[in-house]
């Protein structure tokens, strides 16, 4: 039978229950036929059997913000690239970023994604659709008809909605169509021509801030909005401390509130700019230690749901400017989760934790079988060695782009084997 396997000798985490303890997982056909808590069954005639050697299974990671090039910048990123290096990092399902050339704000586009990402894919990826015509923030677009095509979610990716009346009649439709809001807040005349964080190093540096309030006023619009209509709405990537605080006290009166946060601003501060390397020009900025580790909080007491990768490659051309004027974005895939269980390793916070914020809970906001160790659930799962340790190379990468935030970065954790639908699509070589 297809992929009928058991992984034994195993440290099975399913963020879905809380467990966290030795068992194994016995796959067939695509899906999780029984997951054993305790000893292995013994295998029927005919069963592969894989030892994990004591490494941890986990459901595979669901990574909810990811750019491509794909379709019309293929030399930055293509849905297959984007796949490999997904696979590599342990991210079994992505959301895919509307910000492509065109921009995907029509049915036919969604479609294409749908049936280019079958065709050439390892990894599942699910298309998000535009909230407005060409992310422009002007009018909406076909709410119905993307959804009917097979879009799990809206967002204008890193552009963020101006009018207040617009985003209304967004959160309206949505609501109406039970499908959730991603928006990045940012109020366009509060960052101006601000490049990073604002503060004295933003001084120092003779560069241009962007304040904490561009990021908390139309959070707290949205907020409202999002209390106004009942939309399932999620704040796409905090970054700072006042940013948690109206989140938490928003999920005290309205539970279809939720919030992300980037692995850089889990893991980075504007100190890593350093001597204006673009590579750590992004949006959100790089805030201070102090927000950094807001952030880390906001995580571990829940108020932070998800945590993803913000996977945004660009092409030298771009990243090799004066910081001013390169281009934002960095990318992710690859490091996600090992840069990750830095926490994990500093006791910050618990594996279970960490692991619901990229499994279980983007699962829920997309709808999706995924992210638990479960009978009946898709066999999307990776094994981690939590001690492996590894140096990060631009040349070893799997992404067309190499614009990474955590070049020659010294990391512990890696994914040795990932499975999609029970078929091995990665394995790390010895």
């Amino acid at each position: 039978m297809k992929n009928d396997l058991i992984i034994k000798n195993a440290r099975l985490v399913d963020p879905a229950t809380d467990k966290d303890q030795q068992g194994a997982v016995w796959i067939k056909n695509g899906k999780i036929k029984d997951v054993h808590w305790g000893n292995a069954p013994e295998a029927p005639e005919g069963t592969q059997t894989y030892d994990a050697e004591g490494h941890v299974i986990a459901p595979g990671l669901i990574d909810t913000r990811v750019s491509t090039g794909e379709p019309g910048h293929e030399y930055r990123e293509t849905l297959e690239s984007a796949s490999n290096a997904a696979a590599a990092g342990g991210v079994t399902s992505f959301l895919l970023m509307p910000d492509t050339t065109p921009v995907i704000d029509d049915g036919a586009l969604v479609d294409y994604v749908v049936r280019r990402a079958s065709a050439t894919s390892k990894v599942k990826i699910w298309p998000s659709a535009a909230i407005s015509k060409g992310l422009e923030g002007k009018d909406l677009t076909e709410f119905g008809l993307l959804k009917a095509a097979g879009a799990r979610a809206f967002t204008d990716g890193n552009s963020s909605i101006q009018s207040t009346s617009m985003l209304k009649n967004a959160f309206t439709y949505a609501k109406n169509f039970d499908m959730p809001i991603l928006h990045h807040v940012g109020d366009s005349e509060l960052i101006g021509d601000g490049v990073m964080n604002a503060g004295i190093l933003a001084t120092g540096l003779g560069l241009k801030g962007i304040p904490h309030e561009a990021e908390t006023i139309p959070l707290a619009r949205d907020l409202q909005l999002a209390d106004m209509t009942g939309v399932r709405y999620h704040a796409a990537q905090i970054s700072c401390a006042k940013s948690a605080e109206l989140v938490q006290q928003a999920k005290q009166r309205n539970d279809q509130v939720s919030a992300g946060l980037s692995i850089n601003n889990l893991c980075l501060n504007e100190n890593d700019i350093g001597s204006y390397r673009s590579y750590f020009k992004l949006n959100p900025p790089l805030r201070s230690e102090d927000e950094r580790m807001a952030m880390v909080e906001a995580l571990r007491d829940g108020t932070i749901d998800i945590l993803h990768s913000a996977h945004d490659p660009q092409d030298t051309e771009g990243k090799r400017r004066p910081f001013a004027e390169a281009t934002d974005g960095a990318i992710g895939l690859e490091t996600f989760l090992a840069a990750s269980l830095r926490l994990v390793h500093e006791e910050q916070i618990s594996l279970v934790r960490l692991l619901a914020t990229m499994t279980i809970n983007p699962a829920k906001l997309l709808g999706l079988e995924a992210g638990r160790l479960a009978k009946g659930a898709p066999a999307d799962l990776i094994e981690i060695d939590l001690n492996y340790p590894w140096v990060v190379a631009e040349k070893d990468l799997k992404s067309k782009s190499q614009n990474t935030t955590f070049e020659h970065a010294r990391l512990f954790g890696k994914v040795m084997t990932t499975w999609v639908n029970g078929d091995t699509v990665f394995r790390q070589s010895a």
